[in-house]
């Protein structure tokens, strides 16, 4: 059982397999089993690693609870997740433990739960909602793209989710950021600081992460037989990449297109200039 459970269980479920409170009192005396919270132990040795200390987490919060917010992001590897473990309980428990945040929540439907390496958690779906009202839109955008990266999920599911959802705080904002008008994945944030650019200068919404002239590159639009590609800070610098972008560059404008690169400094910082190319570009290729 504590294999299975990140090397930790519960008074209850050891009093299940027959172990009496005398027998679970001399194995705590005995440094067998280690108190973790109330009622939940870890077996053999103090030390958890990560997914135990989460798993006790939901334990002592009781039936019904699993690791959600910024924890249950961590489990999926959607964001870092540092700092108080983060449980929803079912309302209305009080489930106070030193080091853990329960919120509690009327009604937890089914569709939204789940497992993940054995421990109860949000879904992807439910998580991405319960973290949009405390994260920046930049934060938004990249959870979303991380959890997509990871096939844990897709935009048009999160709208579904969403819609699904409506009565949650971060619904209504995870639906903003996933307008189909505005969204588009991308792998960094440079770039989707260039996408909001690109839309200020009136550009339709690209393609992104597409083989064009035998290359992959950053945005697309086919319509004005334009590429672009974005610098970020720790790429692009060596000599050799140089003249990679440099081929890469001739074979785009080879086959009739134009091919811009804007670096990190003119996007963050020239944002006028960068759009002023992009509107002038776009009306001469129109």
């Amino acid at each position: 059982m504590a294999r299975r459970q990140h090397a930790v269980v519960t008074r209850q479920q050891l009093l299940g397999l027959g172990f009496t409170p005398r027998a679970i009192h001399h194995r705590v005396t005995k440094g067998r089993l280690y108190p973790i919270w109330r009622g939940v132990y870890a077996v053999g040795r103090p030390g958890l690693s990560r997914e135990g200390r989460w798993m006790a987490a939901v334990l002592t919060c009781g039936r019904g609870a699993v690791l959600s917010h910024e924890s249950a992001a961590a489990l999926w590897g959607i964001r870092a997740g540092e700092g108080r473990i983060e449980v929803s309980v079912p309302a209305p428990r009080e489930a106070t433990r030193p080091g853990i945040t329960a919120h509690r929540r009327s009604l937890l439907d089914p569709r939204d739960l789940t497992r993940r390496h054995g421990i109860p958690v949000t879904t992807p779906d439910l998580t991405l909602v319960d973290l949009a009202p405390r994260l920046s839109r930049d934060q938004l955008e990249a959870a979303v793209n991380e959890a997509d990266k990871l096939g844990l999920t897709n935009p048009e599911r999160l709208r579904a989710a969403a819609g699904r959802l409506g009565a949650r705080p971060g619904a209504a904002a995870l639906s903003r950021t996933l307008d189909r008008r505005t969204f588009t994945l991308t792998d960094s944030a440079l770039e989707r600081r260039f996408l909001r650019l690109a839309r200020r200068a009136g550009l339709p919404r690209p393609r992104t992460g597409q083989r064009v002239n035998g290359y992959e590159v950053d945005f697309h639009w086919p319509e004005l037989g334009l590429v672009v590609e974005t610098d970020g800070l720790r790429y692009h610098r060596t000599p050799a990449q140089q003249a990679h972008d440099r081929r890469r560059d001739h074979a785009h404008v080879a086959a009739g297109l134009e091919a811009l690169r804007f670096t990190h400094a003119q996007i963050t910082f020239e944002p006028e200039h960068v759009c002023a190319t992009l509107i002038a570009v776009a009306q001469r290729r129109y």
